[in-house]
């Protein structure tokens, strides 16, 4: 069973920064991609960001392109999501997912099959 660990999300202003990170419960070559969605209340869950882990290819959304940079250390099976320039929008709670995907470019939840916990973001104005 893969495990998948959240941390870093808390309180921030806007226009401040967070960083948040995943570490993997086995090696990451066991899963091709890895993504960070989010779930505002009362929303359904979106795509934020998505690496592949064999050779670092990134994908996002258009409304974080340039405030939020998605990486990844495969010696410590960690993916990591800074965030900055945030805005109170962002505000949600964020999931780390992982999927045998050949590309991070799948954006629907349902074709990742390992999820974190979730680590809540607020923003405030």
């Amino acid at each position: 069973q893969v495990q998948l660990v959240e941390s870093g999300g808390g309180l921030a202003q806007a226009g401040e920064s967070l960083r948040l990170s995943c570490a993997a419960s086995e090696r990451a070559s066991s899963f091709y991609a890895m993504g960070w969605f989010r779930q505002a209340p009362g929303k359904e869950r979106e795509f934020v960001a998505g690496i592949s882990w064999n050779n670092g290819i990134t994908h996002y959304t258009d409304f974080v392109k340039g405030r939020f940079t998605i990486s990844r250390d495969n010696a410590k099976n960690t993916v990591y999501m800074q965030m900055n320039s945030l805005k109170p929008e962002d505000t949600a709670v964020y999931y780390c997912a992982a999927g045998e995907l050949p590309n991070p470019y799948y954006t629907n939840y349902h074709r990742y099959q390992w999820w974190g916990q979730g680590t809540q973001v607020t923003v405030s104005s």
